[in-house]
Formats: structure tokens, C-alpha cells, sequence
């Protein structure tokens, strides 16, 4: 990760966060048309889970300046996930629903720089998630990161 694409990141998900819980209701409904298969690895509601999704993001953004504090937390979210069922082949679908939505929200402001950007960070992260996933030892453990 380059300060650049840190910064492209952070400067764009500070012009989505106003839009949170919206962005979140875009990104699952993109989700599922995705791949509809999805939706029974999600058993609370999707407001919800928007909320939970949206309280990771942010704080992760924040963190990118200190992956030896972001890389640990992201780790234990890929070993949970591998215990909630997601396969490799989710992070895709995953991705690409990011990526769509964060290009609704930002609008003009989504240039292919800022989609590059983004494509990184997440494949960076998503790279880091499914590494731990296939290493679980099916423990959850506790995910905690401070707020931005």
C-alpha cells in the first residue's frame, strides 16, 4: 500500500460516510443480485449488518497508515468469516459489490485512480482474510479496533 492510494481511500470513504447506512442497504442489495447465495450466510437483519459492516469499515480506512495494527484485527475477521461459512469465491462478489457501490455514492468523485485505489486496499485486505481463513483453527476470536 502507497501513502497515495491511503490517502485516495481515506479522502473518499470521509465523502461516503455521511451516507453510511445508505451506502450499506447499496452494497448487500448489490451483494445478492451478485450472487444470491450469499444471503444465508446472514442471519440477523440487513440494517444491521449494514451497521456492523460500515463499523469495520471505517475504522480499517483509518488504520491503513498502521497495517501492524490493522493487519491483526483483519485477521481474525477472515478466520471468523471462514467459520461463517464464506468461501474464496465470496470475496469476489464481495469486492465488486464494494466497488459498485462505492462508485454510487461518490458519483463523479469515483475517478479510475480512486477505483484503483480502492481495488488494492481491498485486495490487500481481502488477500490478508482469506490467508487467516484457511489457517483457522475454527476459534472466533473477539474483533476489536478502535474507532476512527
Amino acid at each position: 500500500m502507497n501513502t497515495h492510494n491511503i490517502r485516495l481511500v481515506q479522502e473518499s470513504f470521509a465523502k461516503v460516510a455521511p451516507i453510511a447506512e445508505t451506502a450499506a442497504e447499496l452494497f448487500y442489495h448489490r451483494l445478492f443480485e451478485l450472487d444470491g447465495n450469499l444471503r444465508h450466510l446472514f442471519h440477523s437483519d440487513i440494517e444491521q449488518q449494514g451497521q456492523r459492516l460500515m463499523h469495520m469499515v471505517g475504522p480499517a480506512v483509518h488504520h491503513l497508515n498502521d497495517l501492524d495494527t490493522l493487519a491483526p484485527v483483519v485477521r481474525k475477521l477472515g478466520a471468523r468469516h471462514k467459520i461463517y461459512g464464506v468461501e474464496p469465491s465470496h470475496y469476489h462478489s464481495v469486492g465488486e459489490a464494494l466497488l459498485w457501490t462505492l462508485e454510487q455514492g461518490l458519483g463523479d468523485d469515483f475517478t479510475p485512480e480512486v477505483a484503483d485505489a480502492w481495488a488494492a486496499t481491498y485486495g490487500l485486505l481481502a488477500g490478508v482474510m482469506q490467508e487467516a481463513a484457511d489457517a483457522a483453527d475454527h476459534h472466533a476470536p473477539e474483533l476489536q479496533l478502535s474507532p476512527a
